[in-house]
């Protein structure tokens, strides 16, 4: 089997290749992929006339909108197939067409484009310049298939790396050791805090010797802080990924977003297992720690799981591979020493 310069195989070097070249093509600008054997029709037509024009000058493609433009081919409407071909022959096209009219900025990228399609549901987008002169036309049949099947592989991509696994295309072309090389150092880290975090708790042996019951709830505070964390890291991938560039001061403001979101969510969450615990023991002041360490532990992990794929990414470090596994680490040792420090202080 030939392997490329990474020792991977060279058909799996292709395919990487090939995805990002993709995701490259997500920014070029939509005017490069617009059609431009459309048939735009006169704002002074019949709309006898404007099938007339249709049938001599037939457009390419499948015909789904027809663009009307005035002398200067600037857009004034769109008249929907459906509504061209069933109103009467002489009824004038300012009196069907509608004029409201979705469009796209020539400085649209493909992105975009596609964005508008989900949002909007279009099957086709005009493309006008800055005095709304008709470009061309973005039909949707030219991106169904590769995005679809761009969100498919991003999508496996993004869960697999967050959990620290590179994905490796067809597993056929993979050896085992280059299966292994990509997932035992991630398989390390996640072993590696594990130790710190068994060590943490022996730190806090005394505590737990007096109040074994907080030794019950330790599963649920860690679930809800590296749920909050991992939530926080993949959402934080994607905005990276909408936005290459991120200035100080829009992190600032998603800082202040993810606090406000991590202390909403740790908050909301943290009545509902205090709650258990006090119907449970009967302990008001271990409910209270539960509430207090799960509010805080979780507001936590939301800064963590937002600040470390941003810090990553300025060390030139891949986030997607490896904020995941690190996220998870620092989200249970953050939690585990909140828990324990607030019980050593509150209650004993």
């Amino acid at each position: 089997m030939q392997r490329g310069n990474g020792g991977a195989p060279i058909a799996v070097q292709e395919k990487l290749t090939a995805e990002r070249e993709q995701l490259r093509r997500l920014d070029d600008p939509v005017e490069l992929h617009a059609r431009r054997d459309f048939t735009p029709l006169k704002v002074e037509q019949t709309v006898g006339e404007a099938l007339d024009q249709i049938r001599a000058h037939p457009p390419g493609g499948r015909i789904i909108y027809f663009y009307v433009v005035d002398d200067d081919e600037r857009l004034v409407g769109v008249v929907p197939t459906r509504r061209l071909l069933l109103s009467p022959a002489n009824a004038r096209l300012t009196d069907v067409m509608i004029r409201k009219v979705r469009t796209l900025p020539r400085t649209a990228t493909v992105m975009d484009a596609c964005e508008v399609f989900i949002m909007h549901k279009f099957l086709a987008l005009p493309v006008v310049d800055e005095e709304r002169r008709l470009l061309g036309v973005v039909d949707i049949e030219l991106y169904t298939d590769e995005i679809t099947d761009l969100a498919q592989r991003t999508s496996y991509d993004d869960l697999f790396q967050l959990i620290g696994v590179r994905a490796l295309g067809d597993q056929n072309e993979a050896s085992s050791w280059l299966a292994f090389r990509q997932r035992f150092p991630w398989l390390m880290c996640n072993i590696l805090g594990g130790i710190l975090a068994a060590f943490l708790m022996g730190f806090f042996q005394d505590t737990l010797d007096h109040l074994v019951v907080l030794a019950l709830f330790v599963p649920v505070v860690l679930t809800l802080a590296e749920a909050v964390g991992i939530q926080s890291v993949s959402l934080t991938i994607q905005a990276m990924h909408r936005a290459t560039e991120s200035g100080r001061s829009g992190r600032l403001v998603s800082l202040r977003r993810e606090l406000s979101t991590g202390l909403l969510l740790g908050f909301t969450s943290a009545p509902v297992v205090a709650l258990v615990a006090w119907l449970w023991k009967r302990q008001p002041s271990v409910a209270g720690t539960i509430l207090l360490s799960i509010g805080l532990a979780v507001t936590a992990a939301a800064l963590i799981g937002m600040m470390l794929p941003i810090a990553l990414s300025l060390l030139k470090r891949d986030p997607k591979v490896a904020a995941g596994p690190i996220a998870l680490v620092l989200t249970d040792l953050t939690t585990l020493f909140l828990y324990f420090e607030l019980a050593t202080q509150l209650l004993i």
